[in-house]
This record gives structure tokens, C-alpha cells and sequence, in this order.
């Protein structure tokens, strides 16, 4: 007879661990994948602590270790125009769609903006193709985002930039580094967010959630799939990271528009409605 083996009892430390961590930034260590988990007794390791006390109380006593402790978990990599292939995508054939379900400005979001090359990469795509362009950009990492409001990124960083835009929207700073100019800041507006918890902007017309699905669990997926669908305005476009794809996309009003990019097709009620029937 097989013997079933029990699931490890919780640890109480490590959920008050958590709950804290919760209370203390905003993220839910509970809504992410195993992986997260992972990363966060890694760094506990690394930094020498054996009590989840001691490794809260560094994290709580030190802003610098603090910061650190949230950039490990979100792992803010990222370079302007990252896959170009996409932001060809976007400039080619998405973007002309667009112009035509909203007259005046648009608004796009970087959702897990991290350190604001993908924001910045939003509002030239704009400047580049000569339409006008807002774009919200939302992080819950403090230390990311003032990173980004600052704008100072190393030249490899915008080794995707065209050259052209390169010298009219970004000042060379000296020893490698360059700071986007004032033209390019102001079309960008930043904002810390819980994607789980805050609010979303209304309607925007294309939000871009790249490499940030992978790291939530699936039940936290489908509730930022739904509400992602539930703020775009029919027409509206949502693209997500190249590992993300997202199977059973009609559940949430969405068709697709190409690699990695979904239409919304319907309404919040239609797509309920849809999602019943197919039960």
C-alpha cells in the first residue's frame, strides 16, 4: 500500500515573518510563486541571520537593507526597448489601432515599471512616432522608483535607443551615463502601487505587465488578469513578458493581437457573462 506523504506543517515564524513584511512594505510574500519564497531565505542567509526576528529587524531598522531586500525579490533588470522585436510590434501595429479608439492623448501604464527604462521606452515610442502620449508608470518598490524618477541609466542600458532620439532626449552625464531630458520626463508620471491591492487607472489604452505575471501565484494571476481587463476600454491592449503567455484569454474579454498582446473585445459584464456560459 502506498504511504502518502503529509504537507510540511507552516512554520510559524516564518507566517509571522510574513505578515509583517506585509504590514511593513505592501507585499504579500503569500501571492507569489515558490520562487519568491526561495529568494527570501537566500538573502536571509546571505546576510548572516538565523532568526526570522534578527532578519526582520535589519529589514525594519535599515532603510538601505530594506530597499535591497525588495529588489532582490522583484529583480529589477531591465534596459530601454528590451526585445525590440516586441516595440516593433507595438510601433507597427498596435499603435495605429490605438489612435483610432481615443482622440487626443493617450495613456499607457507600465505596470512593474521597476527602474523606468520601460516607462521612458512608452513616452519615446510616442515622441518617435509623433503621437501624443501619457504614461503612467507604477512600482511597488520605493528605491525603483526614486531610481527611475531620477532617469540616469548607463550607456549599454540604451544600446536600443536610436541614435537620433538618443542625442534630442537624453543628456550625457559623463563617466558612461546618460539622464533623460526634461522633454522626455515630463510625459512620464510615476506611482507607487500594490498591484494586488490599489486601484487601477481608468481605461487606458495599452498597458504593458512584462515579466511581473511569473512571479505571482495563479490564483493572484487571475485576479490581476481580470482587473487588468476590467480598466482597458474595448480596443485596448495589455502585452505581457515573453514567458507569460496567458491560455484561456477569451475568460477575460481578450482576443489575441499578436505575440505576447491581447484586445480587449468586451466589456467587464460580457466577459463574465462568457465566462459562465463556458463553465
Amino acid at each position: 500500500m502506498e504511504r502518502r506523504t503529509r504537507p510540511a506543517e507552516p512554520d510559524p515564524a516564518y507566517e509571522k515573518f510574513k505578515r509583517d513584511i506585509a504590514e511593513m512594505t505592501g507585499v504579500d510574500l503569500n501571492m507569489y510563486k515558490p520562487q519568491i519564497h526561495r529568494r527570501v531565505h537566500t538573502l536571509m542567509a546571505s546576510w548572516g541571520q538565523t532568526s526570522y526576528s534578527g532578519y526582520l529587524k535589519l529589514i525594519s531598522s535599515d532603510i538601505n537593507r530594506r530597499r535591497a531586500f525588495l529588489e532582490y525579490l522583484t529583480i529589477n533588470v531591465t534596459e530601454f526597448f528590451r526585445n525590440p522585436s516586441r516595440w516593433a510590434s507595438l510601433r507597427e501595429e498596435i499603435l495605429p489601432g490605438l489612435r483610432e479608439i481615443k482622440a487626443g492623448n493617450l495613456l499607457f501604464w507600465s505596470a512593474g515599471c521597476a527602474t523606468g527604462e520601460e516607462a521612458y521606452s512608452l513616452a519615446l515610442l510616442g515622441l518617435e512616432a509623433r503621437v501624443p502620449v501619457n504614461v503612467l508608470a507604477s512600482d511597488i518598490d520605493d528605491g525603483a522608483l526614486k531610481r527611475a524618477q531620477e532617469g540616469v541609466y548607463r550607456e549599454e542600458q540604451v544600446k536600443n535607443v536610436q541614435p537620433e532620439s538618443l542625442r534630442k532626449y537624453f543628456i550625457r552625464k559623463g563617466d558612461g551615463l546618460l539622464q533623460v531630458s526634461p522633454i522626455l520626463r515630463e510625459k512620464v508620471r510615476f506611482q507607487r502601487m500594490n498591484l494586488l491591492s490599489d486601484s487601477f487607472p481608468r481605461q487606458p489604452q495599452l498597458i504593458l505587465c512584462r515579466n511581473v505575471l511569473i512571479y505571482f501565484s495563479q490564483e493572484s494571476k487571475e485576479i490581476l488578469l481580470r482587473k487588468f481587463s476590467e480598466c482597458l476600454p474595448v480596443g485596448g491592449c495589455l502585452m505581457v513578458g515573453n514567458t507569460e503567455q496567458i491560455f484561456g484569454y477569451r475568460r477575460f474579454g481578450l482576443e489575441s493581437a499578436g505575440p505576447f498582446i491581447y484586445r480587449k473585445t468586451a466589456t467587464s459584464e460580457e466577459s463574465r457573462e462568457r465566462s459562465a456560459c463556458s463553465l
